[in-house]
């Protein structure tokens, strides 16, 4: 049998959706989590019923420290951001100190541990990036 350019398509399609799990019920977990959520900081805030005690209000930043009354989640940081280079820059410097970030559209969330910005994503939805863990650096240095 000759191959043909259509033929090879089509074999090349399939072949991609099939290590693709196209139709094979996609993983439930992924389907769990919402589309990111968008908005100012204080609708995000009240998308996780958390009232924003606003630390930084300025045109390119606004962050404020949330804390859930109901859960004990901790308190977390909520940030909106101008631009999306301005958001990466601001994570990216702030993953030096550790924390667990969950990370939207001109948005992010920090939190201490993880459990608190994965129930803060069944809500906002996002993905979550790690901060630098620094608990294992001392563990090199000797006492004097």
């Amino acid at each position: 049998m000759r191959l043909t350019r259509p033929m090879l398509a089509l074999t090349g399609a399939a072949a991609v959706l099939a290590l693709a799990g196209c139709g094979s019920g996609g993983d439930a977990k992924a389907a769990a989590v919402p589309q990111a959520a968008t908005g100012s900081l204080e609708h995000l805030a009240a998308e996780v019923k958390c009232t924003p005690d606003i630390q930084i209000d300025a045109d390119e930043l606004r962050q404020a420290v949330c804390k859930k009354a109901k859960d004990a989640d901790g308190k977390f940081i909520l940030a909106t951001f101008a631009t999306d280079r301005g958001q990466r820059e601001w994570i990216n410097g702030a993953k030096d100190y550790g924390g667990h970030f969950l990370v939207g559209r001109k948005w992010v969330a920090v939190g201490d541990t993880t459990r608190t910005v994965t129930v803060l994503r069944k809500t906002l939805g996002g993905d979550i990036e790690e901060g630098t863990d620094h608990s294992k650096m001392g563990a090199t240095h000797s006492s004097h």
